[in-house]
């Protein structure tokens, strides 16, 4: 079963910064794991984030795409089997989670 992929709009607009390469590689790591986004602790593909300082990360996912240096931030919605991608981005230090922290809590 293929969970539903949705994206939050600003997570739209780092898809679309991407070049028609890493777009692609994005796109198919997103699709695969789709097919079962839950934690690896579930049996399913996803890397739980949890809290760091200040950037409250508990209870998303990350897909990490190692050669290209891009990770994308998710948050698995079980009651309507939904996969919501919060962020794509290069991982700048820990830019990427300050952005998915914003995002999802509202920070500055």
């Amino acid at each position: 079963m293929c969970w539903r992929i949705e994206y939050l709009n600003d997570a739209v607009k780092d898809l679309k910064k991407l070049d028609h390469s890493q777009k692609l590689q994005v796109l198919k790591a997103i699709e695969k794991v789709s097919t079962n986004p839950l934690p690896t602790s579930e049996g399913g593909y996803g890397k739980p984030l949890s809290n760091h300082s200040n950037i409250r990360l508990a209870g998303l996912q990350k897909i990490k795409l190692v050669n290209l240096g891009i990770r994308v931030v998710y948050k698995v919605i079980r009651t309507d089997s939904i996969m919501l991608i919060i962020v794509i981005s290069v991982r700048e230090d820990q830019k990427v989670y300050e952005i998915a922290d914003s995002r999802v809590n509202g920070s500055q």
